[in-house]
This record gives structure tokens, sequence and C-alpha cells, in this order.
């Protein structure tokens, strides 16, 4: 199984202690760009795919770095109806 498989497995486990490095990795892999700038700079964190122009939102954890559960959910859900779960 390829890194990007067991990413995207962990992902579908919706697991508790799922981290916004975790989901930024995937996605990078997935074709997305992170977007720091402007009105997503802060805990907002926009990610932009070229090819077909998605975008998804992301709140970025803090202090820590684990997401909630309803993040990680909510990204799974995206990202399978995007075809790419």
């Amino acid at each position: 199984m390829s890194n990007l498989e067991k990413a995207k497995q962990r992902l579908r486990e919706t697991p508790k202690d799922y981290t916004y490095n975790e989901a930024r990795q995937l996605l990078n892999k997935l074709g997305f760009v992170e977007n720091t700038k402007g009105k997503t700079s802060g805990s907002r964190v926009g990610f932009y795919r070229e090819s077909d122009e998605s975008i998804i939102l992301l709140h970025k954890p803090h202090p820590g770095n684990e997401m909630s559960i309803a993040a990680v959910k909510s990204l799974a859900e995206y990202l399978t109806q995007k075809g790419d779960l």
C-alpha cells in the first residue's frame, strides 16, 4: 500500500488524533496548494487545486495540532464527494 493510500485510509477511519499536518500532507499529495495569505492567514486556511478549481477551507487548530472530529469528518466527506477518498 502506497503512502497516499495509507493516508487516505487513516482519514477514512476518522481518528480522534488526526492532525492538521496529516491533512495538509494528504491535500498536497492530492494536488492542493495551501494558501496562507489574505483572508485565510488566520486560523482558517484555504487549499486550492487548479486542475478542477476545488477549494477547501480548514480550521488550523491552536495551540495544538489535532483537528476536531467534526473537522476530520467534514474533510473526509468533502474528499469523498470529489472522488479523492
